[in-house]
């Protein structure tokens, strides 16, 4: 979609529970994005296009789209424009992996596949995206490196539809640019629940650290623009020369 694509041929704004103007423009443009109608990297129109289009004025849109902006769901570029946020790799540093050494730089790990496949979500995976036991998800398991050595065993689940077609070439590193590029689907936000567990064999061997070693579990479920769940993904970290770094603002 370019970006003289109207907005929506039944976009109306009212005072229905005195939501503020500019929160009613906030909603119609992040359901146009979590629908596809501009994808990761693509301008949307001008403030001016979309106040005519919604018949209301250009501080009320600008608003709109500052709230927007700083919640990273899209970039202000002076002179440009306004463009739907790309998870670049700087991006995804910054605002999802938290995970960083304890001497020296943060760094993006690098990954390699160990497995992927499509079978039905079962009764966790169905809880935690929403689905049912029978639907089927793409199941992919990936070790995660830094500093070439393996740091991250990573289990992601997502819903076949619309993600099946990852089963059918190869997976990136980075795998929330690709869900916004190739599917259309921004992650806007994640929420995390962090537990220290001891390895078990399996994941010892993968993380080369002795099996009952401390490792910090992240379980996380990554969700759309729209707030609908689209990625559950659970993290064994190393623990030994790695620390988990939050910065709360």
């Amino acid at each position: 979609m370019g970006v003289n694509q109207p907005l929506a041929a039944d976009a109306t704004l009212g005072s229905v529970g005195f939501r503020p103007l500019y929160r009613q423009v906030k909603d119609i443009l992040v359901d146009r994005i979590a629908r596809g109608t501009w994808r990761g990297g693509e301008a949307i129109p001008s403030e001016f296009e979309i106040a005519a289009e919604l018949a209301t004025s250009q501080g009320t849109v600008r608003k709109a789209l500052d709230e927007m902006a700083a919640e990273n769901l899209v970039v202000r570029r002076q002179g440009r424009g306004t463009f739907v946020a790309r998870h670049d790799d700087a991006r995804i540093m910054f605002q999802f992996f938290k995970l960083v050494p304890d001497a020296g730089a943060a760094a993006f790990p690098e990954s390699r596949v160990l497995s992927i496949g499509i079978g039905p979500a079962g009764e966790e995976a169905g809880r935690q995206l929403g689905l049912s036991p029978d639907s089927q998800v793409v199941k992919l398991v990936r070790e995660r490196s830094l500093g070439g050595r393996t740091a991250i065993l990573e289990d992601v689940t997502l819903p076949a539809d619309p993600f099946g077609p990852l089963c059918d070439g190869p997976v990136p590193n980075n795998l929330y640019e690709l869900y916004a590029t190739r599917f259309g689907v921004t992650i806007a936000r994640a929420r995390e629940r962090l537990k220290a567990v001891p390895a078990a064999p399996a994941a010892a061997r993968s993380l080369g650290v002795a099996v009952g070693a401390p490792l910090l579990l992240v379980d996380r479920i990554a969700a759309r623009i729209d707030g609908r769940p689209a990625e559950w993904r659970v993290s064994l970290c190393r623990t030994d020369d790695l620390h988990y770094l939050s910065d709360l603002k």
